[in-house]
């Protein structure tokens, strides 16, 4: 099972954009989850993190502007990404947290122009 994010695109610096990442039952209710992100001349790095008891954490890099959430209805993980900068622009992937290799999908482009 791969899992796909989605909601990607070309947005101006300081706007907003909602990544969605739909989930099996099993990886949503058993797993914390996370939203990463690799820059073409980055190491991918876990941006924000979320518990199945809804605890979340986040890289002090997008503190303060980024919101995860999950969805149970819909086994649904959530990244709400405001007050974006050229420096958010990157592929960005959901996966559990601690990351397995078989839940790496292809991502969602985020471009922010400045």
């Amino acid at each position: 099972v791969q899992l796909q994010a989605s909601g990607g695109g070309l947005v101006q610096a300081g706007g907003s954009l909602r990544l969605s990442c739909v989930t099996t039952g099993p990886i949503f209710s058993y797993n914390a989850m996370g939203w990463y992100r690799q820059a073409p001349t980055n190491a991918r790095e876990l941006v924000a993190a979320i518990t199945t008891g809804d605890s979340t954490n986040y890289a002090d890099s997008v503190k303060g502007r980024f919101i995860i959430s999950r969805d149970s209805a819909t086994n649904t993980i959530y990244l709400q990404m405001n007050s974006l900068k050229p420096e958010d622009t990157a592929l960005y992937y959901c996966n559990t947290n601690p990351a397995l290799i078989e839940y790496w999908g292809q991502g969602t482009l985020v471009t922010v122009s400045s």
